[in-house]
């Protein structure tokens, strides 16, 4: 974290309820004519305003697992969590949804109160002043959509609290929520800055207002808006972001490397254009630490990469990957840290075995030294990358006609061609003839073809044959295909000394480059088109807090949802994973939209509660 700095003033002391008790002027506390005076006043103020993203009840904590964010991707595997969002078993005065709501109130109530008093000081350029009431005005709006997208009608409030009186405030209805984002984006967009004029990626860009604005269309042409139009405008806008040649905006060669940079607090802002930022290890008192990667990374119990892993896969998530896609090891753990912090590698792939796998996107292996705090880590956290702004586009394309298919695909292939293994890896070794009578495994060498890197290894049946020949297992692209294969190299299958067996006879396939690409089979209609651009936002952006917004969008989470409890109540014990299987039993239509808190129904009595809660 880079941009923020400790708050010690602004928003959190500035309002008092003295004036009715004593006829006196308070002096303890700073009044916002006094401190709105210069520049740093105003930074100072936004940085504020910033700082509740990073909250523990948003991005810094709870959102990450508790939330049940991730819908049929994965689940918070926490075993002693018995109720709460994650487990669709709540109410409304769960913690939860108190403090989520709370936290993005006063987000908007520090934008509100910054936005009031930017003015003070006229003497200020009118650039600067412009530039931040268009990321308060930015940062506020964003906060309404986490809020509209949970809680669905909501108080708009846009002034800030001065006292307890007259808070008795009705909610709007979700379309005046959505006009009302809309108009403070669309004036952020006109005055922040260019994302190549700024340090990083923490702060909000052109780039990161205009994709922003493509999802808020996107969820606005979708359920329960059903806003149709609104497609051709989240086109536009991501549109604004693909062509901005200033920005050159384009993906990492590397998917591993672009999380590995939030673990290692490097900017790329070619991929990631709008992150939470967070930094340090607690050791020092001058830092702002969060959970992830502590919370959603292959589990340890050794100080430098500890980590509960409360997040687990579904074997739906997996099977979404085909072979060569390097993003699913990545996403999903093939491996377990073992005591020395090594990788112990699993092979199985039952059904049980793919629904335990923890999500592996955040790994603390690549923090930097020195050795880490047990739940501190510095690690930004992604809210919107390249890559979606490029599926958004094919989707907008896509809904606004399937004629424009060709184009979608174009887009679509794009971030394809970076999650495959390039042409040239050995893709898989095909057994020609078994063989007899091996006492043990036999060694598999692969030579020749130009190539180097592939590693396999044979695995032996009941009756002493070779049963298959499997690559050789990554931590990060999942297996050892090695690469540069211009043809097919040599597979030598050579028996130990000392052990028995012989005529196995194997062949190696390489990738031909192509995989990534789509078949016109796989899209005879817009529907098909449809579906796997939907698989596409899952394979990409797994674990990061857009999975459940995206089905409710679309309108198939409750479906989505009953399909992995389907699939789970039939192929794992439910003795063994209870409380993961009730997460998807008990879903039901009203957990579209969380409860307005008990809490604030007490205190404002215009508030109406959700249906069925």
């Amino acid at each position: 974290m880079k941009f923020k700095v400790l708050i010690t003033l602004v928003g959190l002391t500035i309002f008092s309820g003295c004036k009715k008790f004593l006829d006196v002027k308070p002096v303890d506390i700073l009044a916002p004519e006094a401190y709105y005076n210069t520049e740093s006043d105003l930074e100072h103020s936004l940085a504020g305003v910033y700082d509740v993203l990073g909250n523990n009840a948003l991005y810094g904590g709870m959102m990450l697992f508790n939330y049940g964010l991730d819908g049929d991707d994965g689940y918070c595997s926490r075993v002693s969590t018995t109720t709460g969002p994650m487990l669709y078993d709540f109410t409304s005065s769960d913690p939860f949804v108190t403090s989520h709501w709370n936290t993005l109130y006063l987000g908007i109530n520090r934008a509100n109160l910054l936005l009031e008093n930017i003015d003070n000081n006229m003497d200020i350029a009118e650039q600067v002043r412009n530039r931040v009431r268009a990321e308060a005005s930015f940062l506020r709006a964003y906060f309404y959509f986490l809020l509209v997208q949970t809680y669905g009608e909501v108080p708009i409030v846009l002034a800030s609290t001065k006292s307890t009186a007259n808070t008795d405030i009705a909610k709007s209805s979700i379309k005046e929520v959505y006009n009302m984002i809309l108009k403070d984006m669309e004036y952020a967009e006109s005055h922040v800055k260019d994302i190549s004029e700024i340090e990083g990626g923490g702060r909000v860009s052109k780039s990161a207002v205009r994709g922003i604005l493509s999802r808020v269309c996107l969820f606005m042409a979708g359920y329960p808006l059903n806003d149709v139009t609104k497609y051709e405008d989240a086109k536009n806008w991501a549109w604004k972001v693909i062509s901005d040649g200033q920005s050159a905006h384009q993906l990492n060669d590397s998917y591993a490397q672009v999380f590995i940079n939030y673990a290692i607090d490097k900017y790329d802002t070619k991929e990631s254009i709008w992150e939470i930022e967070f930094y340090g290890n607690i050791a020092n008192g001058f830092d702002e630490t969060g959970w992830n990667g502590y919370i959603n990374s292959p589990g340890s119990n050794l100080d430098n990469i500890k980590s509960l892993s409360f997040v687990a896969a579904t074997a739906n998530l997996y099977n979404r990957y085909l072979l060569g896609d390097i993003r699913r090891d990545w996403n999903i753990a093939n491996f377990s840290y073992n005591a020395s912090g090594g990788k112990t590698f699993s092979n199985s792939t039952t059904f049980a075995s793919l629904f335990v796998r923890p999500a592996a996107k955040f790994r603390r292996e690549y923090e930097p030294a020195p050795v880490k705090k047990a739940y501190a880590t510095p690690q930004n956290f992604p809210v919107l990358r390249y890559s979606d702004v490029l599926l958004m586009y094919a989707e907008a394309l896509n809904e606004i006609s399937f004629s424009n298919k060709d184009e979608a695909v174009q887009y679509l292939e794009i971030v394809r061609k970076r999650a495959y293994v390039k042409k040239g890896g050995v893709k898989s070794i095909t057994l020609t003839n078994k063989g007899s009578n091996y006492s043990v495994a036999p060694i598999i060498t692969i030579a020749g073809g130009g190539g180097t890197g592939a590693k396999a290894y044979a695995v032996l049946n009941g009756t002493k044959q070779i049963s298959g020949i499997l690559m050789e297992r990554d931590g990060v692209i999942g297996n050892v295909f090695g690469e540069g294969y211009t043809s097919a190299p040599t597979v030598t299958i050579t028996t130990p000394a000392g052990a028995t067996g012989s005529g196995a006879v194997a062949t190696a396939v390489l990738f031909n480059g192509d995989e990534h690409k789509v078949s016109a089979a796989a899209i005879v209609d817009q529907q098909s088109l449809r579906a796997l651009i939907r698989e596409e936002r899952s394979r990409e952006f797994a674990f990061e807090c857009l999975r459940k917004g995206d089905l409710i969008r679309w309108n198939i989470f409750l479906d989505n949802m009953q399909d992995v409890y389907n699939t789970i109540s039939q192929q794992v014990p439910a003795a063994n994973y209870i409380n993961y299987i009730n997460r998807y039993k008990n879903v039901n239509s009203k957990h579209l939209l969380w409860p307005i808190p008990s809490r604030e129904l007490s205190l404002n009595s215009k508030l109406i509660q959700n249906n069925n809660w």
